[in-house]
């Protein structure tokens, strides 16, 4: 019995224990994960305009690259957080507008699609989330070279796409989905090692948790989208023959 207790005993030393994992969990705000619920929430508004007013496109696109930039270029303080917040809602609007299109067709097809793949992505993004939080401390953010790396290589594949056509966007998809879900892994850590330097710029961290959660969100969706789309070809083909 001892030799069992004192495994457990160095297990939970050599891991960090549970109370440390408490302690991480603890230097991120709530506020971060209520600021990017709230995010989301304006983000599927966003995409709803779309659908009822068709307002997604390449101005939306713009608008939302530029309200992230006017955030980022804003100081972190109690004078501008309002601002600051104001432009994160914003830019999630029209994220979301942006997306629209890419949800409309999900919507025409099969809306359970939609469904599926925000239930998917956000049990993703816990479990990722929870597995940074466990992880020893720093233990992840080795990863932040070699995603940064391998984000370059996804530009390149999302021009070869452009180019090359179907193979190469098959591939960039799934790549860019582990590409992202990896960022979840490593900005969850860096959230807390920046937290626990005095880092509690909630909005930020919320931004940064937000873009990663729909790049992820979307290439889900035009990964279902795309097999689904190849299943009910099949099935026509099919009723063709017999």
């Amino acid at each position: 019995m001892e030799s069992l207790f004192g495994g457990l005993r160095r297990r939970t030393t050599t891991t960090g224990g549970g109370f440390d994992s408490l302690k991480r969990l603890g230097h991120i705000s709530p506020a971060v994960y209520l600021t990017l619920c709230s995010a989301l929430a304006f983000s599927a508004l966003g995409a709803y305009l779309h659908v009822v007013l068709n307002i997604g496109g390449t101005l939306t696109t713009v608008g939302c690259l530029a309200a992230i930039a006017f955030l980022i270029s804003l100081p972190a303080s109690q004078d501008q957080e309002r601002n600051r917040f104001a432009l994160l809602m914003s830019a999630a609007l029209l994220q979301g507008a942006s997306v629209g299109p890419l949800v409309d067709m999900v919507l025409h097809l099969d809306p359970r699609i939609l469904v599926t793949a925000f239930v998917g992505t956000a049990i993703a993004f816990g479990c990722f989330s929870a597995a940074a939080i466990i992880a020893k401390r720093r233990e992840y953010l080795y990863l932040g070279g070699l995603l940064s790396s391998a984000l370059s290589i996804l530009l390149w594949l999302q021009f070869a796409a452009a180019i090359f056509g179907h193979y190469y966007f098959t591939f960039e998809l799934y790549f860019g989905l582990l590409v992202f879900l990896g960022y979840m892994v490593f900005d969850t850590q860096e959230i807390i090692e920046r937290a626990h330097h005095g880092d509690m710029d909630y909005i930020k961290h919320a931004l940064t948790l937000f873009t990663d959660f729909v790049a992820v969100l979307v290439r889900v969706l035009v990964i279902m989208l795309k097999n689904a789309q190849e299943k009910s070809e099949e099935e026509k083909k099919r009723k063709k023959r017999y």
